[in-house]
């Protein structure tokens, strides 16, 4: 129900060169980082009683559901709500129609037991949204915290405002909430500041961005997969003609693959002495964006670099790939030609000898923080948050997801839930609101194709043979999050303009030393400052 370009952004999907501000283990300065590793994590226990078709595994390989489970079983034993609760969060489709004219909306509120009253904002806008409601007087119940807008001083924010949740979900207490504790551990990381729980984290697809291409054009040129970059090269120059091109126009995106053939890292690489190594400090990179130039020179990339959004045109041929935010985007093919699967290109060494990486994502979405109040209300609250965290296949997901069976959704062939034209209506935007603040583990799930699942699901076991997480990702940095964007997005610009020939490489070095003094160094120390011990050397 995201975008799939603004989900690029907001789960933080790997894209090259960015600068997160990861929501955990701040607070270096007043031994956060410490209290912080110290921190007992929520008790991690699955949720039993439905099995996918594909066992999912700890190292990121998601859940497979050939189906939707038969007679779905409730994960709750009553209503959590006695009385209203006000949240903030955001969509990234179009806002729904409001509470008083979308009986989904009603509906749900019925299961739920009291209102739920949403305030949704929209890209862009939503930090600036967030900052006002935080400097009024009256805070909603919940506040979605994402962890890549830019929401500076977290920690500081955080302990004045928002209630301190861990009593309530540290270890084993977390067991009376089993929708939550059904969150990895890795999920629960991205939630702990100055070693504290503040909220119900937001977990997202551990994978990030891949390139995919349609097959119906790669066929001409041997397929899609290589061996080296020089092959690439000579098919996308080969498949480039008349109106046709090899690439989409999304320059960083695909240098944030190339990158991965030349062995560039996921954010930062972990030396031997423990320090870190930004992405824009290797010559990995620089050599990627080299070769990004070089791709240029020879036009394969589609000219229009406003274009939107070329899922359209790799459809119909006239771009053979692009880059998505991860495997399971095989869907968004699908949606426009149902007779199209698209192929996803592994990542191999760019000379065939050098080892590739594969970037995972972050994994999560952010988390939500109770504003300060009382212990029976901490408690609704979380039995409401629990709700909404309820996995893939439970009456409680089908209600948040799909609506009422007759009304947004009716059940195909094979019992599957569809949305009817009044859930097309009433579902997305709302959908969206609710998954951004709440959700559960991830699954690969396509129900009107479900091989495309097992295809899905070895594309992952592919991937993870070359994955690489940034080690960063659950840590915080100050500086990132006050200035890492903005540094960021002039990094980037410069880049462009040698990959377009505006610049020459020697403007990558000048670049560099205005990322280092405008922040950069100060966030390698203040991430060096709470790198956790269990991260291993790139």
């Amino acid at each position: 129900m995201i975008s799939r370009r603004r989900f690029l952004q907001v789960s933080g999907a790997a894209i090259a060169g960015s600068a997160l501000a990861a929501c955990g283990d701040g607070g270096a300065a007043n031994g956060g980082a410490k209290a912080s590793s110290e921190l007992t994590l929520p008790t991690y226990k699955p949720f039993e009683g439905l099995r996918p078709e594909l066992a999912g595994a700890e190292s990121g390989l998601e859940p497979g559901f050939l189906r939707f489970p038969a007679d779905a079983i409730s994960s709750v034993k009553a209503p959590p709500l006695k009385n209203a609760v006000s949240a903030l969060t955001e969509t990234f489709a179009t806002p729904p129609p409001p509470m008083g004219s979308n009986p989904m909306w009603q509906s749900l509120n019925q299961a739920l037991g009291a209102e739920l009253r949403l305030t949704i904002g929209t890209d862009p806008g939503y930090p600036e949204k967030f900052a006002t409601l935080l400097a009024s007087d009256s805070l909603p119940d919940l506040m979605w915290l994402p962890p890549n807008q830019g929401i500076p001083n977290i920690g500081p924010m955080l302990e004045a405002k928002f209630q301190d949740l861990t009593k309530y979900l540290s270890g084993d207490a977390v067991l009376e909430y089993p929708n939550l504790a059904a969150l990895k551990p890795a999920s629960w990381r991205t939630a702990v500041v100055n070693g504290k729980i503040w909220g119900a984290p937001i977990p997202s697809t551990p994978f990030g961005q891949v390139m995919m291409g349609n097959p119906r054009t790669w066929q001409k040129v041997g397929g899609l997969q290589c061996a080296t970059a020089d092959e690439f090269f000579a098919k996308c120059k080969e498949l480039t003609n008349g109106t046709n091109y090899a690439l989409e126009p999304a320059i960083i995106n695909m240098l944030h693959m190339f990158g991965e053939w030349f062995g560039a890292p996921n954010g930062w690489r972990v030396n031997q002495d423990r320090s870190l190594t930004h992405l824009y400090e290797t010559e990995n990179y620089r050599a990627a964006v080299e070769y990004a130039a070089k791709l240029w020179a020879a036009k394969v990339f589609y000219p229009d670099l406003n274009l939107a959004d070329a899922t359209p045109k790799t459809v119909n041929g006239q771009i053979a790939a692009q880059v998505v935010v991860g495997p399971r985007a095989t869907a968004d093919f699908r949606a426009l030609d149902p007779t199209l699967f698209v192929d996803t290109l592994i990542p191999f060494g760019h000379d065939g000898k050098a080892k590739p990486v594969y970037d995972m994502g972050y994994g999560t979405v952010g988390f939500t923080p109770f504003k300060k109040t009382d212990e029976g209300r901490i408690r609704e609250l979380l039995a409401l948050m629990d709700y909404l965290s309820a996995p893939f296949g439970t009456k409680e997901y089908l209600v948040k997801n799909f609506g009422v069976e007759g009304q947004q959704y009716e059940l195909d062939a094979a019992k599957n839930p569809v949305l009817t034209k009044a859930g097309q209506q009433q579902a997305p935007g709302l959908v969206s609101a609710l998954q951004i603040m709440t959700s559960p583990e991830s699954v690969i799930f396509n129900p009107a194709f479900p091989e495309d699942t097992k295809k899905i699901y070895a594309t992952e076991q592919k991937l993870l043979e070359h994955a690489m997480r940034n080690p960063t990702a659950g840590t915080y940095s100050d500086t990132s999050s006050k200035v890492g964007p903005k540094l960021t997005a002039a990094f980037r610009d410069t880049i462009v303009d040698i990959v377009t020939g505006r610049q020459k490489i020697t403007a990558y070095d000048e670049a560099l030393k205005r990322w280092k003094s405008g922040g950069g160094d100060k966030m390698r120390g203040e991430f060096e400052a709470v790198l956790p011990a269990s991260v291993p050397v790139s």
